[in-house]
């Protein structure tokens, strides 16, 4: 453990140095920052800015705003610990129940901790497209303004209206560390904790941070004084975001970002022992059920919280949320009955995930339509690629994050360029921050926008997830032991068992 220690402590100084440069290029901070994105559809559905507000002296905040925010962002808590462990823990064998539970609770305190000393000033304040610079290290700025007595607020999606920057940030940190903890199902049973934490430090820093970066940050709309100063403002935006990309509440920046990582990570670390040849068949689809259905409930606070107002566009991710899931459900289930003969339970809940991740990146960008398509579609591209698409591959993703997570992130963003379109019951998009008029170009134009989305995504987490495995297996080794595999990873990395029989 020293050891570890050690290693963490040094990561996480060439982090800093890393990223200095980003700092240069940081304006100076004003006492209430800018933030989010359009109610409707804009590139960073839940972004906030950390860049100056013109309009601050007439901000506002809500109190029924402040109250839904923490709401949300204890409903997305509840998505991790303990849905995704509870989904997750059922799925595998009984004798690695607990270290799935270990390490999503582990990793995602990891995160947060990650979060607060740079995570969030590396990904919502200004550098380039890319990265953020250094303006909120340890979260300098925005507890209080001493000189003016007052908390750090961040914009929401009206110009105006603000919420405290520290219920932002918060928010934004349980979507950091649930990601980070999606990666985890696609090599569980086999790698050492140790590898775990290493390879979540460099991931989360250098693949999290700069697509939340590239897709989330902007200045904000009370920046959006005059309309000559439109083009200037959204050349301090990140990458993608600059690009015109869609994503309201994490399809790019959670899914496809965790699904590719926990693909390479799959097939480094290797093939479960006996995979193919021996049954490993879940030892608990009761919790698995449970999990998913926590997941469910927790989402209404990942895609409706996004809003960062309790007003109609939440309403609308509220809604959509709910009704793609169901769709997914039930399009996974027949298709599955059809095919494999018998409707399954983990069939069900897988459906349900399914249907949650593709309707993320499209919940407050397309209208009840897009709801019922990309749900119905989700739950058969999925279980494709949880089959079809796995054995083609020929990878042990152990509990199909790829075939999920990555593929129905994929879907989900792609067809949410089509139905953003007001001819489908879209809600359409601003197409001048100043005037804040909703526009739509064409949907073949915003399609090949969130192709390149996609692309660069899967690009830039692919090259990282590789390198920080890499790392993690010559400092400590990927895998455990042939003996301890065989055993479990319960007593043999935790000295404890889930179960006494």
């Amino acid at each position: 453990m020293r050891r570890l220690s050690i290693i963490l402590s040094t990561l996480a100084l060439l982090v800093c140095s890393g990223f200095a440069h980003a700092q240069d290029k940081a304006p100076e901070k004003a006492a209430e920052p800018a933030a989010a994105a359009a109610p409707a559809a804009e590139a960073a559905a839940p972004a906030a800015a950390t860049a100056a507000a013109p309009a601050a002296a007439k901000s506002t905040t809500n109190k029924g705003d402040i109250a839904w925010m923490m709401t949300c962002t204890a409903l997305v808590l509840l998505m991790s610990i303990p849905a995704l462990a509870l989904f997750y823990g059922g799925m595998v064998r009984s004798k690695n129940m607990l270290s799935v539970l270990m390490q999503v609770f582990v990793v995602f305190s990891l995160v947060t901790v990650l979060w607060c000393i740079y995570g969030y000033s590396l990904a919502f304040t200004e550098g380039n497209a890319f990265i953020g610079g250094f303006d909120r290290l340890f979260l300098k700025g925005a507890v209080i303004d001493a000189v003016k007595g007052e908390y750090a607020m961040a914009a929401t999606f009206s110009k105006g209206v603000v919420i405290p920057e520290l219920v932002f940030i918060a928010f934004q940190c349980t979507f950091a560390a649930i990601t980070c903890c999606l990666i985890l199902g696609a090599f569980a049973e086999r790698i050492k904790f140790s590898a775990v934490l290493i390879f979540t430090v460099i991931w989360f820093t250098f693949s999290y941070l700069p697509i939340a970066h590239m897709v989330w940050f902007w200045p904000g709309p009370d920046a959006y004084t005059a309309a000559n100063l439109v083009d200037k403002l959204n050349g301090t935006a990140g990458y993608l975001w600059q690009l015109g990309a869609l994503d309201f509440a994490g399809g790019t920046v959670v899914h496809i970002n965790a699904g590719v990582a926990g693909l390479i990570g799959a097939y480094l670390v290797g093939k479960r022992i006996g995979f193919g040849r021996e049954a490993m068949k879940p030892h608990n689809l009761t919790m698995t059920m449970t999990g998913a259905a926590l997941l469910w409930v927790g989402w209404f606070g990942f895609n409706a919280g996004s809003a960062l107002e309790a007003n109609n566009t939440a309403a609308l991710a509220f809604i959509n949320t709910f009704l793609a899931t169901a769709c997914a459900v039930l399009s996974w289930t027949f298709a599955e009955w059809m095919f494999k003969g018998k409707p399954s339970m983990l069939g069900a809940a897988s459906g349900a995930v399914a249907g949650l991740v593709a309707i993320t990146p499209a919940a407050g960008n397309v209208g009840i339509a897009g709801a019922f398509v990309i749900g119905s579609l989700a739950g058969v591209f999925c279980l494709w690629g949880v089959n079809g698409l796995k054995r083609l591959l020929n990878v042990d993703d152990s509990l199909d994050v790829f075939g999920v997570h990555a593929i129905g992130g994929i879907f989900g963003a792609i067809f949410t360029g089509i139905f953003n379109a007001p001819s489908l019951g879209g809600p359409g998009f601003p197409n001048n921050w100043f005037e804040g008029n909703p526009g739509f170009g064409s949907i073949g134009a915003q399609v090949w926008i969130q192709i390149q989305a996609v692309g660069i995504t899967v690009l830039w987490t692919a090259v990282v997830a590789l390198i920080a495995f890499k790392i993690a297996d010559v400092i400590v080794g990927l895998r455990v032991s042939e003996e301890e595999e065989r055993e479990g990873l319960d007593i043999n990395s935790h000295g404890e068992t889930a179960y006494h029989m």
